[in-house]
């Protein structure tokens, strides 16, 4: 019951500089359970913002009225990766021996906010759902872990896919749960759900 609304939200979007992506930012109004109205849409170019600094920008809603305003940070960001399983970053012995030094007992107050990093591969699925009126599913993996969020490449006519990626994440709080969840990429529409596990990273 607001035209004016404040959230005061953070989210964190790995963003890799070899690509061109524009930041999609849809408004959404909510009468119930069943009903959504979009009250307005707005794109931000992250390849125009400058780095190392917050900026502070009031976005106006396209064909709508009213704006959005946004603080949006641009920065260098360590210990998230997407690599082939056969160039895995801890698969170097020396890395993983700098790794064992660096989260050793004498060093665990060196930097509090440093808690570790987890490193995922996702091989492959079996057995999926098939979506399509074919029998098939065009599946893909997102991998979240508290508000970071990373995702496989799509395997086409495939209810056995083979990913073969690994994913590496820095860990901020030790209470997150690691959701893979896999979807069936549908076009231009949004994304068949075909199956999710959660798994608290205490278990690990």
């Amino acid at each position: 019951k607001s035209a004016n609304p404040q959230w005061r939200e953070q989210f964190d979007f790995h963003y890799f500089s070899d690509r061109k992506d524009m930041l999609d930012i849809e408004v959404w109004r909510k009468d119930n359970k069943k009903h959504e109205e979009l009250l307005g849409m707005c794109q931000v170019d992250i390849t125009a913002l400058p780095t190392k600094q917050t900026n502070c920008l009031e976005l106006p809603l396209e064909k709508h009225p009213g704006s959005l305003l946004m603080l949006i940070a641009v920065a260098p960001c360590t210990g998230v990766s997407i690599s082939d399983l056969c160039v895995c970053p801890l698969g170097d012995p020396t890395e993983r021996q700098q790794i064992s030094q660096r989260y050793c007992i004498k060093n665990s107050f060196r930097d509090i906010k440093d808690i570790g990093f987890l490193q995922v591969k996702v091989l492959k699925a079996v057995d999926l759902l098939a979506a399509d009126f074919a029998g098939k599913s065009d599946p893909f993996c997102v991998l979240e872990l508290g508000n970071d969020s990373l995702q496989t490449h799509t395997v086409y006519k495939n209810l056995n896919p083979e990913w073969n990626k690994v994913f590496t994440f820095p860990i901020k709080d030790i209470h997150d749960v690691l959701e893979v969840t896999v979807f069936d990429e549908d076009g231009d529409k949004p994304p068949d759900f075909l199956g999710k596990v959660a798994i608290p990273l205490l278990s690990v």
